[in-house]
């Protein structure tokens, strides 16, 4: 058995990493750099109007962002924040904090770079996933990469069969991260943290060779779960609506008084980062340091598991929205990345740059360093022990709304392979497995699923970048009409009837 596990992880381990670092990255940046330059950078050029439209739009009483017109659909800011309850995760601290101890602060230019291109692959994602969403049979509205795969390319001559089968395996990886990444994953680092910041001197001794205390948090985190997911997405959007705005504002309060308090060394931290980006991180003794192609691929891939723009996870939310205008949801998916990295992960880099634990000038971690401790020890030192004990309760909340998205990404998947009763088996299936999570110690079962996940991105970048035209004639459309206020007929669905019924709909 054991001959059979390490040779699965090394099978593994060369599957990863042709996926995430050989053709991956490439996939991601590239198609980020495509999906720009066909919408004429949006991001950019149409700034003033997307900031309004999502984010500015919450503040307005006369604005439907954040009100639901039917019972079968959630409001444009719920799939926002269930959205960032998935991609706002353990990746936004410790994912940070270990790509800056490996590749060094220039690896925080990259991850920028990352974003900033990875913010139109997530608009044409969600783009995608509105025109091209259906009804079940529950009445409940669904989308995502398996449906634009279908209906989109598979409409392309001679790619029907390829199509059907990208759309399948796209689903089946899904489903599987779940289990792994959105799921096990997560609860092991809630479990882990918990034990370190509240039992570290209480032992209660073990069952079956399990800590009681993992099987505490194990089982309460599962009934807490359970009572969430089980009640589907209306119930997990109206917890993600509550919990995501609250924790991501705390979290960045806390950093921005860290960085208040170390003012005096942020400006060695914006250079730090700038004249590392394009430069090695020397080592002790002078000896060859980290290659640039190093530090461009811890901060893009960092940045890219922190937001997942590009996997087409987060577009199986964002297709549940009641909005009726694909670019408007498109908008969202941009402020949704703008967000997670530019705001929560920048956030978290300065803190970690100016902590005193890396050398702005040679950008090496001191040693003794440990990636995974590095914000609680921030924070240790300017909170105390309150800190450590705020970083502790930021990953538990972190890590727990990721575990609430991820199961409706999985809950999909199963629909879209199985069917809509079939998705009531997997969730029970999925919370009994959270208590799994916070008692297993192998991180194989990670390893695994951090590959299915990169997987994800594979078909999905295929379609996305072969639906290139159409995003950009959606786009077009929508600038003509909403932007410059000429009256042409909208492009609002890929089907008749649907169509039809969002153009009887009040903006």
């Amino acid at each position: 058995m054991s001959n059979f596990l390490n040779k699965l992880a090394e099978i593994n381990g060369v599957i990863n990493d042709f996926v995430w670092v050989r053709i991956g990255l490439i996939l991601l940046i590239g198609a980020g750099i495509i999906m720009t330059c066909c919408t004429k950078f949006f991001q950019l050029s149409h700034i003033g109007h997307w900031w309004k439209q999502t984010i500015g739009s919450v503040f307005r009483k006369d604005s439907g962002a954040t009100k639901k017109t039917d019972q079968k659909s959630i409001s444009q800011f719920q799939a926002l924040c269930t959205a960032l309850a998935a991609t706002i995760g353990t990746g936004n601290i410790a994912g940070v904090s270990a790509a800056i101890v490996i590749g060094g602060p220039g690896a925080v230019f990259w991850m920028w770079i990352a974003a900033f291109f990875g913010m139109m692959t997530n608009f044409s994602e969600n783009v995608l996933g509105i025109y091209y969403r259906r009804r079940n049979s529950n009445g409940e509205w669904s989308g995502g990469a398996m449906y634009y795969l279908k209906d989109g390319l598979g409409k392309y001559r001679g790619c029907k069969k390829i199509s059907s089968v990208l759309a399948t395996l796209f689903a089946i990886f899904a489903v599987l991260a779940s289990f792994g990444i959105g799921n096990m994953g997560q609860v092991n680092k809630i479990t882990l943290n918990m034990e370190s910041a509240f039992f570290k001197n209480v032992s209660l001794g073990a069952v079956a060779g399990i800590p009681v205390i993992n099987l505490i948090i194990g089982v309460a985190l599962m009934v807490l779960g359970g009572m969430i997911i089980i009640g589907g997405l209306q119930r997990i959007a109206s917890v993600a609506e509550r919990i995501v705005p609250l924790m991501a504002t705390l979290y960045v309060l806390g950093a921005l008084v860290i960085l208040v308090m170390k003012i005096d060394v942020l400006g060695d931290a914006f250079a730090a980062i700038f004249r590392f980006a394009f430069g090695v991180k020397p080592v002790a003794g002078g000896v060859a340091g980290v290659a640039i192609s190093q530090v461009i691929t811890q901060g893009c891939k960092r940045g890219v598991f922190s937001n997942e723009a590009g996997l087409g996870s987060s577009v199986m939310v964002h297709s549940s929205s009641n909005v009726k205008e694909p670019v408007k949801q498109g908008m969202w998916g941009i402020f949704e990345v703008f967000f997670d990295t530019f705001v929560v992960c920048t956030m978290t880099a300065l803190v970690v740059l100016s902590s005193g634990f890396i050398d702005l000038k040679t950008g090496m971690a001191a040693k003794g360093v440990n990636d995974a401790t590095l914000m609680s020890q921030a924070f240790g030192n300017a909170f105390g022990s309150a800190g450590e004990i705020f970083i502790a309760l930021a990953m538990l909340l972190f890590a727990f709304t990721t575990v609430l998205g991820w199961s409706q990404y999985g809950a999909k998947g199963v629909e879209y392979l199985f069917g809509t009763k079939a998705t009531k088996i997997y969730k029970v299936i999925f919370v009994l497995m959270i208590i799994s999570g916070a008692v297993m110690t192998s991180s194989l079962a990670w390893d695994l699923s951090d590959t299915f996940n990169g997987l994800m991105m594979v078909p999905n970048l295929i379609a996305v970048v072969a639906l290139m035209p159409l995003v950009a004639k959606i786009t077009k459309n929508y600038v003509s009409r909403k932007i410059k206020g000429r009256q042409i007929e909208p492009m609002l669905s890929y089907d008749a009837d649907i169509q039809q019924e969002m153009e009887a709909q009040e903006d």
